[in-house]
């Protein structure tokens, strides 16, 4: 099975670029078993985001987070990056995934 790509949303490839040295290395560890078809090793499903939305947990000094769908068969959609400062994944992120996920379903109906 061939790799899939990553098709990044918005500005989450800017906002992992973003990321300290140690938690993109991480990222690009976890992302490579997303292309690969594998579940991130620290990932947890994002239905408050959307069906097939999973989130990746990066643990380092601080904390980030990377919300992508790779449930469709041409690619992995990244919909989201950032630093995560509270227990609780805040609502403005919560809501940028979901925008930028109705924008992909849009896109991929058509319409």
């Amino acid at each position: 099975m061939a790799d899939k790509p990553l098709v990044w949303l918005g500005s989450s490839l800017d906002a992992l670029h973003a990321f300290p040295d140690d938690a993109r290395q991480a990222s690009g560890f976890q992302l490579r078993r997303v292309q690969q078809g594998l579940r991130p090793i620290d990932g947890k499903p994002m239905p408050a985001v959307g069906p097939g939305v999973v989130e990746i947990r990066i643990h380092t000094q601080t904390e980030h987070r990377i919300l992508y769908v790779a449930k469709f068969g041409e690619a992995a959609y990244i919909l989201h990056a950032f630093e995560k400062r509270t227990q609780r994944t805040p609502k403005g992120d919560i809501d940028v995934a979901k925008r930028r996920l109705v924008e992909l379903m849009r896109i991929r109906r058509g319409a």
